[in-house]
């Protein structure tokens, strides 16, 4: 063995032993989750991603469901939130119509989505990832960037050595699991994250970018998605590597500022910086219906309770809306969305029920839908909504009275007071 085969930096991921020299387990503890790399101690760009995040936390909560194929999502006309590995091994993927999903797999057990233990649990580990830097800018409830750079006088470790110590915690404090992509840019450590999922810890180094990606997919570019992949295989381009082997005028002159990006991430180059300032663009609830709806007394139900759905969010989240989207998919899946502007930010229910209500009456006119959605954008400081309406004095009875009615849910429970538009449809299980 060479002097440089033996000095390639490493360690366990279990027990966090130096493992300079390449063998198949831990000289220390025995554990065969080695981390060998050569630039392992100088890149300090990550990706975290929980995974199979909702079914984790509820096989965590009911150790009956550990070795079983768990499927999160909604009824028979639903679609696939997220499921184990044990599913996905199945055939089972996220966003497939839950008719499918049973198909491939008809011993599944299906849960309900619980979003606010999931949210309260991502919560948690963002809280975490806080403690390693600063420097966090989350993607969605259960994945996030993180820079690491020079934190290593803070942890006494390089950041490889911090992420795996993280990843441990998590497993050990939180009750689930994440993988952790490292390399020097955002690109590639989103895809290093996905390459040994689940408990991954992957590392691309620049030095092997270029190699590394030559063979890979074309889809593997973030924005490719499947349209434009079709548009590239009508081109003859499948793979990274023929991306490689052309200019970038030409992938700008055929592609426009794609063909930049597809010049500039098929070698490995990406500049972006993690961004702290990751908010929520918007807070919205939605629901697929078990058998299509046309009757607008039956969307006005699920409208009205979505409405208070996303009140209730915006609440517990200290904001307020300007903007009011109603979303619509229809029978043969078509989207339809429909926004208007408030004069100033809202955050209450009849505000957002009243607003999408205007804009449903002139989509209800006997399509069948699937799906019904309301949020609202253009989020704000909730100081500065609902002000006094003093050309309507209803206007203020209304929130006064919503105001009592969120202080008795708040200390009761959410069905203690129900409108006369979302009770019927309660009693009927809608």
């Amino acid at each position: 063995m060479s002097e440089s085969a033996r000095s390639i930096p490493g360690f366990c991921r279990d027990c966090l032993k130096e493992q300079t020299a390449p063998a198949r387990r831990c000289l220390a503890c025995g554990s065969p989750r080695l981390l060998n790399h050569s630039e392992l101690y100088q890149l300090t760009l990550a990706h975290i991603d929980c995974d199979a995040f909702y079914a984790s936390i509820e096989k965590r909560d009911n150790p009956e469901l550990a070795d079983k194929p768990v499927i999160i999502g909604g009824g028979k006309r639903g679609v696939v939130s997220t499921a184990c590995y044990v599913a996905r091994i199945r055939g089972v993927r996220s966003a497939m119509p839950m008719f499918k999903a049973l198909e491939a797999c008809p011993d599944a057990v299906v849960i309900k989505p619980n979003m606010e233990k999931y949210v309260s649990v991502g919560r948690q580990i963002r809280a975490m990832m806080l403690e390693l830097t600063p420097l966090v800018q989350p993607l969605s409830i259960d994945e996030a960037f993180l820079d690491l750079s020079g934190t290593e006088r803070l942890h006494n470790d390089p950041p490889a050595r911090t992420l795996a110590r993280f990843a441990k915690r998590v497993e050990n404090e939180i009750g689930i699991t994440v993988s952790v992509g490292l390399s020097y840019c955002k690109f590639l450590a989103k895809v290093a994250s996905d390459l040994q999922k689940p408990r991954g810890f992957s590392v691309i180094g620049q030095t092997e970018a270029v190699d590394f990606l030559k063979g890979r997919p074309v889809t593997l570019i973030w924005g490719v998605g499947k349209a434009f992949a079709q548009t590239l295989e009508r081109d003859g381009i499948r793979t990274i590597g023929q991306l490689q082997t052309m200019e970038e005028a030409d992938l700008m002159r055929r592609y426009g500022t794609m063909g930049q990006r597809l010049y500039r991430l098929s070698r490995g180059l990406d500049e972006r910086t993690v961004e702290v300032d990751g908010e929520a663009k918007s807070v919205s609830s939605e629901t697929t219906f078990n058998d299509d709806l046309s009757r607008p007394e039956e969307l006005v139900q699920h409208l009205r309770r979505l409405s208070e759905q996303v009140a209730f969010r915006l609440r517990k989240s200290a904001l307020a809306g300007q903007t009011v989207v109603l979303k619509l998919k229809t029978a043969d899946f078509k989207l339809r969305t429909r926004n208007r502007r408030l004069e100033s930010p809202t955050c209450l229910a009849d505000r957002i029920f009243r607003t999408g209500l205007h804009l449903l009456e002139k989509e209800a006119d006997g399509t069948k839908y699937r799906l019904i959605g309301i949020g609202v954008s253009d989020l704000a400081d909730p100081a500065l909504a609902d002000p006094p309406d003093l050309v309507d004095p209803q206007a203020s009875r209304q929130a006064a009275a919503e105001e009592a009615i969120n202080k008795l849910r708040d200390k009761f429970g959410k069905a203690t007071v129900e409108t006369g538009y979302t009770f019927g449809g309660r009693r009927r299980g809608q």
